[in-house]
């Protein structure tokens, strides 16, 4: 089962979005927020 992170800190956490374009929680800040992702097409694991 995920890993729920409801609450921990997620400062300083940045991430690359389908667009390429870098990302910081920061941008975020005062919204709700969801975060997905999922393996890469036809990786192991």
């Amino acid at each position: 089962m995920p890993e729920t992170i409801v609450g921990k800190n997620l400062a300083n956490l940045s991430f690359v979005n389908q667009n390429g374009e870098v990302v910081s929680i920061d941008n975020f800040s005062g919204k709700k927020l969801i975060l997905w992702w999922f393996p890469k097409a036809d990786t192991p694991g």
